[in-house]
């Protein structure tokens, strides 16, 4: 667990997964020094629109949203292509999987692989984060809760917050190991409460992330246990 806990290159590049903000509008994110670019292109709803809430049928229909997702020749199976409510991304470069909920955007942060978000609700976000590592199993870097706490502590927010690990837990899916673990970060003005899920492929080390702010918990956290979920990863 050492290798973790004093791997530089952890710190710089998953330190913003957190993504504090002060507002909920985009231009505050340049106030706690977070370049990022909005990228977009035409996309079309879900089939049941009545299923996103109205002020983001509103967004969709006056913006554009992402279109990542690349189709896969081969047999690989990816359940994100008849889920309502979400949009698939597909990184047949990176080999790696996952659905976000539909009307999020897409924007690009330094040390992040990709990240979209809602932009109504900034702390409403995905991301994905990626470094090398010599190990081949995410059990190598020891037990979930101790992972967990230490990526938390060190690289999933920001040290002048509070953190709490709530649960951590281990999954097999398809042969391979993920920790899953759910913690919230207290800063002076919000609580953001998240999800991550890590796993080891490829010859890297694979972080996602997602989260609401604690007061949209409730109505978020199954959308976001479905994110975290639909993480996959495989070889490249």
């Amino acid at each position: 667990m050492g290798s973790l806990q004093n791997a530089p290159a952890i710190h710089r590049t998953l330190f913003h997964n957190s993504f504090p903000q002060k507002s909920g509008h985009i231009r505050s994110c340049r106030r706690e020094s977070i370049s990022f670019i909005v990228k977009a292109s035409h996309s079309s709803p879900p089939a049941s629109p009545t299923e996103i809430p109205g002020r983001r049928q509103m967004i969709a229909i006056g913006a554009t949203a992402p279109l990542v997702f690349l189709f896969n020749q081969h047999s690989y199976s990816f359940a994100a292509e008849s889920k309502k409510g979400f949009l698939p991304v597909l990184d047949k470069k990176d080999g790696y999987s996952f659905i976000y909920p539909f009307g999020w955007q897409e924007v690009v942060i330094e040390g992040q692989d990709k990240v979209f978000k809602d932009v109504i609700e900034p702390l409403e976000n995905v991301s994905v984060n990626m470094i090398p590592t010599g190990k081949q199993d995410i059990r190598e870097f020891g037990p979930p809760e101790q992972v967990a706490e230490t990526l938390i502590k060190k690289v999933l927010a920001p040290p002048t917050q509070k953190t709490k690990l709530i649960q951590a837990k281990e999954q097999d899916v398809e042969g391979k190991a993920y920790y899953q673990f759910e913690f919230v970060a207290q800063a002076p003005n919000y609580t953001r409460h998240s999800l991550s899920t890590v796993s080891v492929g490829n010859g890297r080390f694979y972080t996602l992330t997602t989260g609401a702010n604690e007061r949209r918990w409730d109505k978020m956290k199954d959308r976001l246990q479905t994110v975290v979920e639909s993480f996959k990863i495989f070889n490249v």
